[in-house]
């Protein structure tokens, strides 16, 4: 999902053993692409024409090893009623359970990935640059993942390094006389290429193989990740376009005998209900999806058989009419491994293509995490022993709430958590020594969780420890303050209803003091009703110079906000982080926990 995927930057190296530091060599640009025989279970030639091949796929886990905390560890389930309920659901304790029993019976399978497995990560994973997010993947048994933008937060050698293996190049070794080993299943970046050379930088595609069964997977992230990542970690990288691409390599694939082929594709849509479970191709339900992966699944090549999708954290299984008019299923299983996705595959020995129906191009589901089912005990053991290496930072008490503060889990534009880390942001920066700021900005997408009140583990009632609030913002971006005129203050706030924007709004969060009126009847820039914008009661004077305080993701342009881009007399101050810690300690204890912010900063006309 669009979101600041910046570069981790807390002080890690009290983890870090004292092995040798391991460098990372150069990108492993033009890796050959090749044959990648990993098949589950233990089947032997059908003598029928036809073999059902199982495709089990997620996307988005974001290094969520253990389950979700609050609303972004449920998920929506219709129920016979027509109510939905709130179902608890993922941790990789369980998905590796889920997985392991869908495959029984099964003895073609194969486990693939739409991208963003690391990144904007919990602490467990975040803290070690995502090492035992791949190591708990290697243990699930994936066969194979397309790269999403998140996988460039650190830049592309650290990606090759998530591949190759090769302990961290500054912090060494997290455990002594044990060597990080990289990624069991190739990384595909088919649309990501060297500037300099024009090659892929990893594998476009691999081909999955089992007793003569053939199917070739291609693998692409968004074009538009630049827009979502800083300029750091996309540097002397070109991204292209989706369609382009995976036709290219589909063709490469055909030349090759290589018939049958699913794209994983790091960019999603929207379907017409939040609940897992709901049927997007049932009559009248209309479109049932909307939104990027539309267009770029009627424009993939009839030669791709099926598309993995993510990148929007959504549920859905949706036909999608190819090229040619045939219908082909669009996947996407939500977030944080909450869900798994069942399609099978038919796959035609005679032919070596996948056997699409008028109706049906394949039979899939969506299935829920469920946490009634036994945990994995290789996963539990995965995360004692990281919780153990991260527990002399992890469970530092930073300051005290009185109730759930929503940040992720809430729905509405303006989001209690998002006040918060602006009012954080803005006091931390606003001493003349600091940057003299008068306003601060937060981008939606760079809150990753909420802050929840109930005890987990050991932790006491309303406890917020450090590894929750980097949970909350694990990229650990510098905060800037720059000058923008009032001109440009407004045309920030009208960009996140316009432009690149429109169709899907990114609402800014706004310190304390910003006003303002958004009337979404109206469209594009117009939302934003310019005379309502007040600054500590006085209107924005469009001469008048400000000192606005955001992450070093917003002041780069990034989300679309090309306004605040054009800052000048840049000062570079404190993480995110280390505001939002210094604010919960300065402003909570345990007798005088804080509540949750009023959300009364924006006006919504609806």
């Amino acid at each position: 999902m669009s979101a600041t995927p910046q570069k981790n930057r807390v002080p890690r190296r009290v983890l870090a053993a004292t092995a040798g530091l391991v460098t990372v060599g150069a990108l492993v640009a033009a890796m050959p692409a090749g044959a990648h025989d990993k098949g589950h279970g233990h089947g032997h030639h059908p003598s029928s024409r036809t073999v059902d091949v199982q495709l089990l796929s997620f996307n988005d886990l974001h290094g969520n090893l253990e389950p979700p905390a609050g609303s972004a560890g449920t998920v929506g389930e219709t129920q016979a009623d027509g109510t939905v309920k709130s179902v608890p659901a993922g941790g990789v304790e369980y998905l590796a359970t889920s997985l392991r029993t869908a495959r029984k019976g099964h003895p073609y399978s194969v486990t693939a990935a739409g991208g963003d497995m690391v990144g904007a990560s919990p602490l467990l994973s975040g803290l070690f640059h995502d090492e035992p997010t791949i190591e708990a993947l290697n243990g699930l048994d994936l066969d194979v993942t397309a790269v999403g933008n998140h996988e460039f937060d650190e830049g592309a050698t650290e990606l090759a390094r998530l591949q190759n293996g090769g302990c961290h190049p500054v912090e060494g070794c997290y455990e002594k006389g044990k060597k990080f080993k990289g990624a069991d299943f190739p990384y595909l970046a088919a649309n990501v290429t060297n500037e300099k050379t024009g090659k892929p930088i990893l594998k476009p595609y691999t081909v999955w193989k089992k007793n003569g069964v053939k199917i070739g997977f291609i693998g692409v992230t968004l074009e538009g990740t630049p827009n979502i990542v800083t300029a750091n970690g996309v540097k002397g990288l070109k991204f292209h376009d989706e369609i382009e691409t995976v036709n290219k390599y589909a063709k490469e694939l055909d030349r090759q005998g290589v018939k049958s082929i699913v794209a994983l594709i790091h960019e999603g849509g929207a379907p017409a209900s939040s609940s897992y479970n709901y049927d997007c191709d049932s009559p009248g339900a209309g479109d049932g999806i909307s939104g990027p992966i539309v267009e770029i699944a009627k424009g993939i090549t009839p030669k791709v058989d099926a598309l993995v999708t993510g990148h929007t954290h959504q549920a859905y299984v949706c036909t999608v009419p190819d090229p040619s008019g045939n219908p082909r299923m669009v996947t996407s299983a939500s977030s944080f491994g909450k869900l798994y996705t069942d399609t099978t595959l038919t796959y035609d020995r005679r032919t070596k293509d996948i056997v699409r129906t008028s109706v049906k191009s394949a039979k899939s589901a969506n299935h829920i995490v469920s946490r009634d089912q036994a945990k994995a005990t290789d996963m539990t053991a995965l995360i004692a022993r990281w919780n153990t290496l991260a527990a002399p930072i992890a469970g530092r008490p930073q300051g005290y709430i009185s109730a759930d503060i929503n940040g992720r889990g809430s729905t509405a534009p303006e989001k209690p958590l998002g006040n918060l880390i602006a009012d954080a942001q803005l006091e931390g920066l606003a001493p003349a020594d600091k940057g003299a700021a008068v306003v601060a900005f937060m981008n939606p997408g760079g809150i990753r969780s909420d802050l929840v009140y109930t005890a987990s583990g050991s932790e006491g009632d309303g406890v917020v420890t450090y590894g929750e609030a980097f949970t909350v913002q694990p990229f650990t971006n510098m905060m800037n303050v720059v000058d923008l005129t009032g001109a440009q203050l407004v045309a920030a706030l009208q960009q996140q209803v316009s432009g690149s924007n429109e169709a899907s709004p990114k609402i800014l969060q706004v310190s304390k003091g910003l006003t303002y009126t958004l009337d979404m009847t109206k469209s594009g820039a117009a939302r934003v009703v310019a005379d309502t914008i007040r600054l500590n009661g006085e209107a924005i004077d469009p001469a008048k110079s400000y000192r606005v305080a955001m992450n070093e993701f917003l002041a780069g342009g990034g989300d679309g906000f090309a306004a605040l881009g054009q800052g000048t007399n840049k000062l570079v101050g404190a993480s995110d982080l280390d505001l939002f810690n210094a604010y919960l300690a300065a402003h909570s204890t345990a007798s005088a926990p804080l509540a949750p912010p009023a959300t009364d900063r924006i006006t919504i006309v609806q």
